[in-house]
């Protein structure tokens, strides 16, 4: 499929009432409003396909970039390109996910996160903590820099309060993401958790609420699924 013709079905399964609420949580024009499980009906004819997931972000359509991110090819995808993505991120869906999916199953993924969370800008700092949340995820833990990451739940703790409003939110994943994955390090991601406590994130005109990090890090303990790594970023 051509960038155009995939634009043509996303307009096709574009729904008012998912725009309306998109457009609640941050979205902008362009775009049609299209639901994820539709999203993924394209994605099953276009499959991977690097070129055309680069065409369908710099549409600056959010259907289209965030269908680029589950569509990107992450072993052909380069630095250069995702810091071009990022810098396009403008709201949560693509700063938190589209993005940080993909740049988490690259080789630099961790070294893209752990410079994009020193940014100012509130979309790439918390793009940052959502790929090193789930480059955790998806990486053995005999990859992972698990003193790093450590290090990362001591500046969580010390800095939350403090941190813009979508990065609190992303640093509050991050302790969930790390408690979850990184088996050595769940003691101390409860630890911070429990010190942090209720992150206070403001989420516009929605019903969303920020999950308790202690509450998420036990649940997996009691299904036993602490140290069990995802396939896919992607989902």
């Amino acid at each position: 499929m051509t960038r155009d013709e995939v634009l043509k079905e996303l307009e096709k399964y574009g729904d008012p009432q998912t725009k309306k609420t998109f457009l609640r949580h941050g979205a902008k024009e362009p775009f049609f409003g299209v639901k994820v499980g539709d999203l993924k009906k394209i994605l099953k004819k276009t499959k991977k396909n690097h070129q055309l997931s680069l065409d369908l972000y710099d549409t600056g359509n959010s259907d289209a970039m965030y269908l680029a991110g589950l569509m990107a090819d992450e072993k052909k995808i380069t630095r250069e390109q995702l810091e071009i993505w990022v810098e396009g991120a403008y709201w949560y869906f693509l700063s938190e996910y589209a993005v940080p999916w993909v740049a988490a199953e690259t080789e630099f993924g961790f070294d893209l996160g752990k410079k994009w969370i020193d940014s100012d800008r509130e979309n790439i700092a918390a793009a940052g903590w959502s790929t090193l949340s789930y480059y955790a995820s998806v990486n053995p833990d005999e990859k992972l820099d698990i003193d790093a990451y450590s290090k990362l739940l001591d500046r969580v703790e010390d800095r939350i309060d403090s941190a813009q409003n979508r990065v609190r939110h992303t640093m509050n994943g991050f302790v969930i993401a790390t408690g979850t994955y990184i088996a050595e390090l769940t003691p101390k991601a409860l630890e911070v958790a429990k010190n942090i406590g209720t992150v206070t994130v403001h989420m516009g005109d929605t019903a969303c609420k920020v999950p308790l990090a202690t509450d998420y890090i036990q649940k997996a303990g009691d299904k036993r699924r602490i140290g069990k790594k995802r396939k896919t970023a992607r989902c």
